[in-house]
């Protein structure tokens, strides 16, 4: 699991292999970029830039090295998929639940259940989690 971690470790190249499944398998290096960047919240000139440099010096090399990518000629190929990506990717289709969406649905209820009954704990406990999930919820990916 250690060069899973490694590999997946980084927003950007969760990115790259989220992109590169949408695009089965293959995109254009601008392609990604663009993705990116408007992934990230800021599609202007420098941030793209700074999302390029970062791929073409040390996120593509990574992947090649690892086996997960080819890139040749500006074309990003994705080889193999590495192993445990779904502990690191929720891969949820586009009319299912996601497990956040689960959490902030049952953290409302108990937010409701601790106003009702009068419980400080039960109140700030369910709300620790509707935020946490709110968070996680922010950031999951969804592929399809």
């Amino acid at each position: 699991m250690g060069a899973t971690t490694a590999i997946l470790g980084n927003d950007r190249r969760m990115l790259m292999i989220e992109f590169l499944q949408q695009r089965e398998g293959h995109a254009e290096l601008r392609e990604l970029v663009e993705y990116i960047a408007e992934k990230e919240g800021s599609t202007d000139r420098k941030h793209r830039k700074s999302v390029y440099v970062s791929l073409v010096q040390t996120h593509i090399p990574k992947l090649e090295r690892e086996g997960v990518i080819t890139f040749s000629h500006g074309v990003v190929t994705l080889l193999k998929i590495p192993d445990d990506v779904t502990v690191y990717m929720e891969v949820v289709s586009r009319h299912d639940i996601s497990w956040s969406a689960f959490y902030m649905g049952t953290s409302i209820i108990f937010i409701i259940a601790g106003w009702y009954l009068g419980s400080m704990p039960l109140l700030l406990a369910a709300l620790v989690y509707l935020a946490i999930s709110l968070v996680h919820h922010k950031r999951v990916k969804r592929l399809f």
